[in-house]
């Protein structure tokens, strides 16, 4: 299996890697049967995690962290990787989806809306025909009774699930994943607004607005009610670290 380097932007530990040596990693773990985690970031969980310091302890205990975003991109690219690429929350779950149909490796989704989970089930039974997604659930937008709680555990280990795919938005789906990381035996990737994108009830920017790091924007667009703070808070105060830190020679 390829070794994954690791870096640091803003003291989140940000992994050097690449959708196919993530994939391959991810499906390793997979097919021993591991309990890891797997987060995407992007500016918005390195901003959570200045903030909020047990964000930022559960961010280091991830055993595989990408660079959702691009300024991440841009950064670890300054700090020396010239080469690294963007791995993307919702294409790294197409990736992974693929080699799991592939290798009959059983699959599971929980977070989001009935609806939108059953428009991503269709859609994705019907690009990958083999996909064994054995275990689907939508929680309450509240907090889980201890009872519900287990009974999702267990929903998840008797379906045999080996790639939990989380979205619960963030920081509740990093937080999710990390507290059930010895009581869920599966790989659980946290992978954000993917379901929706996936399912076909919310667009993506443009390649190339995302390449062009303006996602943001496109996304700020279609729900500026929600969004709006968010990224007042997040981008001024990200530019500003993160020139702070190429400053000093920080890697």
């Amino acid at each position: 299996m390829l070794q994954v380097m690791s870096s640091s932007i803003l003291g989140v530990p940000i992994h050097t890697t690449s959708y196919a040596q993530a994939t391959e990693k991810i499906l390793a773990w997979a097919r021993a049967g591991e309990g890891r985690c797997v987060y995407a970031a992007n500016v918005h969980v390195v901003i959570e995690a200045q903030d909020h310091a047990d964000f930022l302890e559960l961010l280091r205990r991830a055993d595989l962290c990408t660079p959702d975003g691009m300024p991440l991109v841009w950064m670890l690219r300054l700090k020396g990787y010239r080469s690294q690429q963007r791995v993307y929350g919702p294409t790294l779950t197409l990736h992974l989806l693929a080699a799991a149909a592939e290798e009959g490796i059983p699959v599971g989704f929980l977070g989001s809306t009935p609806e939108v989970l059953e428009a991503l089930i269709a859609r994705m039974q019907e690009r990958f025909p083999a996909l064994n997604i054995a275990y689907a659930f939508s929680p309450p937008f509240r907090p889980l009774t201890t009872r519900e709680d287990a009974e999702i555990i267990e929903g998840i280990r008797t379906a045999e699930v080996r790639i939990l795919f989380v979205g619960l938005g963030c920081p509740k789906q990093e937080h999710w994943v990390d507290d059930h990381r010895e009581r869920v035996v599966a790989v659980m990737v946290a992978v954000g607004a993917a379901f929706d994108y996936l399912a076909g009830t919310k667009h993506q920017a443009s390649a190339w607005m995302q390449r062009i790091g303006l996602e943001w924007l496109f996304r700020l667009f279609q729900e500026p009610g929600r969004l709006w703070k968010r990224y007042l808070r997040s981008n001024p105060r990200f530019i500003i670290l993160a020139l702070r830190e190429l400053l000093r020679g920080e890697s």
